[in-house]
């Protein structure tokens, strides 16, 4: 079940990129960050409330300052992110994203001492090479060389990302916190902190393009959503960060195919070949906790 979970998590993740960029064509990057994140807050909220689970109030307020942890952790990784998405190809960044996989599974290690198995390191390794592959082709719609500041953005954001993925694991698993509490605080949070950095960088916000950037609804409902097929699966006992983090990377082929069709992008042959090597390592990868 937490593998239907986490693929549900992997396939959002990859359509909610591909509306970032486009949401980024319209907006700003931060006014798109600020209103994503308060939309997302209010659904969490409204669902957390109303679904019949314990209330967000009832939450164990000793774990709240681990979940203030995760949101300035994700702070960080969306600027990143988000900065990285506008300026690079979304395919591009789809695959270059799966380096979170390699990040993920030596934290799981060292903290959760998640044991790598034989499948998991074999699918591990067929991920690097994926990554290593996409590399080496100088891709002339914003490769490497041309990016690298980007590149670097989404390599920080990779492994803020992997470190909430560690959180996630140690808040849900083996807890009373429901995934409604965990979504409540943690983008109560969210939304402090980038109203916070907007005031601080008096960041104004154009309401008139905001209202009609219909983007950023379907962005927030994949978001939460998502997150709540995310931290359900954390629950499971046998669910672990790296056969998890290798599960999420199905969204690769959301964004190849959404780079495509939606953004004309170029090399999607070369980017899917680089994507099936990588997808190739998540099914070893997954084989003994499918069986």
């Amino acid at each position: 079940m937490w593998i239907t979970l986490v693929i549900i998590y992997g396939l959002f993740k990859g359509i909610r990129d591909v509306t970032k960029k486009k949401a980024m064509q319209i907006s700003s990057t931060i006014e798109v960050l600020f209103v994503y994140t308060l939309l997302s807050f209010v659904m969490s909220a409204f669902l957390s409330f109303f679904s019949g689970e314990a209330s967000p109030l009832e939450t164990d307020f000793s774990r709240l300052w681990i979940i203030g942890v995760k949101s300035s952790v994700i702070f960080i990784a969306w600027i990143c992110s988000f900065k990285a998405i506008k300026k690079l190809p979304i395919g591009f960044y789809g695959i270059m994203d799966m380096s979170r996989v390699i990040i993920a599974a030596i934290l799981s290690v060292l903290f959760l001492h998640e044991a790598p198995t034989s499948f998991k390191l074999i699918g591990m390794a067929l991920v690097l090479a994926g990554l290593l592959l996409v590399n080496l082709k100088n891709d002339s719609e914003g490769g490497r060389k041309a990016n690298t500041v980007y590149i670097l953005m989404v390599l920080v954001s990779c492994l803020m990302n992997a470190v909430s993925e560690i959180l996630d694991k140690y808040l849900m698993g083996g807890s009373e916190l429901t995934s409604g509490q965990l979504q409540f605080w943690y983008m109560l949070f969210l939304v402090v902190l980038y109203l916070g950095y907007m005031l601080v960088s008096k960041t104004k916000i154009d309401w008139k393009k905001i209202f009609k950037n219909y983007w950023l609804i379907v962005m927030s409902v994949l978001f939460v959503f998502g997150d709540k097929a995310l931290f359900e699966a954390c629950k499971y006992e046998d669910s672990s960060v790296i056969t998890m983090t290798l599960i999420k990377q199905c969204s690769v082929l959301i964004t190849i195919i959404g780079g495509r069709v939606v953004f004309k992008e170029k090399h999607t042959l070369y980017k899917l070949m680089c994507a099936a090597v990588i997808i190739t390592g998540i099914v070893i990868s997954v084989i003994p906790a499918a069986v």
